[in-house]
């Protein structure tokens, strides 16, 4: 009896050593059976209702996707760069004479801003002929010249960035004539250094109504951009601009043609008047 259980042992063992490779694949099968299931078993243990966690979280995370997705559809806010960047291939100038920048620019608002120009231009050019006649020889307020100077400069400038700004944004800058300004700001009243003065405060208080008329065509034509701008370079120094020269009208008004005027002139020159 014990010959033959020892035949039957002999027998498995050469059977299952005739196949190696099978006796192997089962053991590896065996073990990774028996340790998915213990893993599994041990998460079953940590966490109560384990099983019905993990289905959750599966049906949160695809409704959750889901969302997002109508989200994305209902918002309109899908974008598709390669698609979308056809139309604008497309609207991209081919003459060599159009600018290839302008966006959004309506032909309004470029007629606009290049009266605007103008406009900077002209007042600059009355500055300048005031600056001309307070450094004559016999009228000899320095304080006025140089602040007259300054003022036709600024004014200058301004017509400078507005320019710089219609070529960047792909518009035509077209510059008309200038009037000639008075040459004589006597007053027998006023005198000449208010008669100036008030004529400065009239001209900056129509500069900024053209400019407050400018910022009206860019948001009729809805050109946030154009309306950004004069807000920033121009609007808020309009202001003070206004505010700092109606000051210098009631001073002179109460100095008179006097000794007064003299005194005014040296602040200016001196700088101790904020010019």
């Amino acid at each position: 009896m014990v010959l033959g259980l020892g035949s039957c042992s002999s027998m498995s063992s050469a059977s299952l050593s005739s196949r190696p490779q099978l006796h192997h694949h089962y053991n590896l099968s065996s073990k990774l059976a028996n340790n998915v299931k213990s893993s599994s078993c041990a998460v079953m243990r940590r966490k109560p209702g384990g099983v019905a966690a993990v289905k959750a979280a599966a049906y949160s995370a695809s409704s959750s996707m889901a969302d997002h997705g109508n989200n994305k559809a209902v918002l309109g806010i899908v974008f598709k760069p390669f698609e979308e960047v056809k139309k604008e291939l497309l609207s991209i100038p081919k003459m060599p004479h159009q600018s290839l920048a302008r966006q959004g620019y309506s032909s309004h608002c470029e007629a606009a801003l290049n009266a605007q120009i103008n406009v900077e231009y002209n007042v600059s050019y009355v500055y300048h002929a005031m600056y001309a006649y307070f450094d004559r020889d016999n009228v000899a307020l320095k304080g006025f010249a140089k602040y007259f100077k300054e003022s036709s400069m600024e004014e200058r400038q301004h017509a400078e960035i507005m320019m710089e700004y219609q070529n960047k944004r792909g518009g035509r800058v077209k510059l008309e004539s200038m009037l000639m300004p008075f040459t004589e700001f006597d007053h027998a009243e006023k005198g000449d250094a208010l008669n100036a003065m008030e004529l400065a405060l009239s001209l900056e208080r129509l500069n900024n109504e053209k400019l407050l008329n400018l910022h009206k065509i860019a948001t009729q034509n809805k050109d946030v951009q154009l309306a950004d701008f004069i807000e920033t370079e121009f609007l808020v120094g309009q202001v003070e601009d206004i505010k700092k020269i109606s000051e210098y009208v009631a001073e002179l008004r109460r100095l008179g043609k006097g000794h007064g005027v003299w005194h005014f002139d040296q602040m200016l020159l001196n700088g101790e008047v904020a010019a």
